[in-house]
């Protein structure tokens, strides 16, 4: 075996190693899901202030004011 071909089948196999380490981490990432499970409901907020989103409050107001430059 000559000089380049170590140095190709090094890298075949460092790249194999990353390939895998990829999957791998892919494969930790992605949530199971069953096929069975159906998604929950949304709910609906009875009040605004329950809707979520943005909301001038107090402490936004004051966050405002010391923000200034």
């Amino acid at each position: 075996m000559t000089e380049s071909d170590a140095k190709l089948s090094r890298r075949k196999v460092f790249a194999g190693a990353g390939a895998v380490g990829a999957l791998a981490a892919v494969a930790v990432a992605v949530p199971m899901v069953k096929a069975d499970d159906e998604p929950a409901a949304p709910k609906v907020a009875s009040d605004d202030r329950q809707a979520g989103g943005y909301q001038l409050t107090e402490h936004v107001k004051q966050y405002y004011r010391t923000a200034r430059v």
